[in-house]
């Protein structure tokens, strides 16, 4: 039996400063890598999953972040596709990372016909995800598993020439419904990705985790699950079908309701930093019952989280993120 211990994390923000910036931004940069590289090394997990690695050139901070964990994850894999902020998605890991993938492109097919207004309010399509997601697979002992990550599009509002705030209402509905259809369109593309991963003889063990930016019970996520029926806490999650080759199970209802929070937006606490795993990730135990994983938010990691607001911008100066990191451990 091996132990795997996955974590994801929105580190929120981790851009280098350039080598002119002043010293204070300098040191609110190295304060931050510290208090990361801290957390991780408590929590100590075999890979991490990151999102909002930024910059022009994402290496530097991933770097930056490696050498203050001071070797204890060598490993790394990071997206080619950043967003119109220049973040984008990660991996940090002990093991060495046998594989990566990215995706990016939206697949054929109705669900993936949709649209957003250029700065003049006229439509344009959308063809990709905004930021691209990332398969890394790596091997422990004799354990090979997959993982992949990714930061679906957030509920937060950005209007026409980056605005937070709309013209009016008519354009707030618009923004807001291209918003939902969006993530809505991402976490179709990411499910289409599994569907072919999870096909076959001999199947990886495969944990979907990062920020998808709703709670499990939204539709987004939902799509993520597969096919309905067994999930976790229900009757027949221990009674195996023949959809348990095509699903993910969602972790989060290993929890209690009142601990599923990984961020607060507007004093409302949501668990929006999710892990799925496939049925590989559940061995049966000799009562005949599927083993389930230690699953946790740690929102108390860095102090608590603070209460977030709608516009991003507010938050460039802090040093902790307003995300809770989230693990998993398994014995499989």
């Amino acid at each position: 039996m091996t132990t795997f211990k996955a974590m994801t994390w929105n580190v929120e923000n981790l851009f280098r400063p350039k080598p002119d910036a002043v010293e204070e931004l300098k040191q609110r940069y190295q304060r931050k890598l510290d208090l990361l590289a801290d957390v991780i090394e408590r929590l100590d997990p075999d890979v991490v999953a990151l999102q909002e690695i930024g910059g022009e050139n994402g290496e530097e901070p991933l770097d930056d972040l490696q050498q203050a964990l001071g070797g204890t994850h060598p490993h790394r894999a990071l997206s080619a596709f950043r967003d119109g902020r220049d973040i984008q998605v990660a991996f940090l890991s002990k093991h060495t990372v046998d594989e990566h993938e990215d995706v990016v492109d939206f697949p054929e097919g109705p669900a993936l016909d949709i649209h957003d207004l250029d700065e003049a309010g006229n439509p344009r399509p959308i063809e990709r995800m905004g930021r691209g997601a990332l398969r890394v697979r790596v091997t422990k002992d004799d354990l090979t598993v997959d993982l992949i990550t990714a930061h679906l599009k957030s509920k937060l509002l950005t209007f026409p020439g980056g605005r937070f705030s709309p013209r009016d209402e008519e354009e707030r509905a618009q923004v807001a419904g291209i918003a939902l259809m969006r993530r809505m369109a991402e976490a179709v593309t990411l499910r289409i990705w599994v569907n072919g991963l999870l096909g076959g003889a001999g199947r990886t063990p495969l944990l979907l985790l990062g920020d998808l930016n709703d709670v499990p019970e939204a539709q987004t996520s939902l799509i993520l699950n597969g096919p309905p029926g067994s999930e976790i806490g229900t009757r027949g999650f221990n009674m195996p079908d023949q959809g348990d080759t095509a699903r993910l199970f969602n972790l989060a209802p290993t929890i209690p309701p009142e601990e599923r929070v990984s961020r607060i937006h507007e004093g409302r606490g949501e668990l929006i930093d999710q892990i799925l795993a496939s049925v590989e990730c559940f061995p049966v135990g000799d009562d005949n019952r599927r083993r389930l994983p230690e699953f946790v938010s740690h929102i108390d990691v860095a102090g608590g989280l603070p209460s977030v607001g709608e516009n991003p911008v507010e938050r460039e100066e802090e040093v902790a993120s307003d995300h809770a990191p989230v693990t998993a451990t398994f014995d499989l």
